[in-house]
């Protein structure tokens, strides 16, 4: 899929004809491309996964705010939490929440 650089529509192709070689046309404006009949070899680059970081790292979470919900693993009655927007901004925003137990430290979200 093609677009046109002047205006953003999409472009069409049209079929060769008589001399005019093949060609990309614009629908909404005058620009036109035209197509070259020699094949364009492409070299492909090969990806690389990059390290995954976390977001909030264990020392960060313990030093946001405190709330009182129960965790799901120690039933310990304290939780620090973050919010994030995870979604689209119609969305609620996600909340992460950490157990306030040294011992537990269980992550959740809701």
């Amino acid at each position: 899929m093609e677009f046109c650089p002047t205006c953003g529509s999409m472009l069409q192709y049209e079929l060769p004809h008589l001399d005019r070689p093949a060609r990309f046309a614009c629908p909404a404006c005058p620009y036109v491309c035209n197509m070259e009949s020699r094949v364009k070899i492409k070299r492909k680059q090969r990806l690389v996964k990059k390290e995954i970081q976390p977001i909030f790292t264990q020392d960060a979470m313990m030093d946001g705010p405190q709330t009182e919900v129960t965790c799901p693993n120690c039933k310990f009655g304290k939780a620090v939490y973050h919010e994030l927007q995870t979604r689209s901004a119609d969305e609620p925003m996600t909340i992460f929440y950490m157990c306030a137990n040294k011992n537990c430290k269980h992550r959740w979200n809701e």
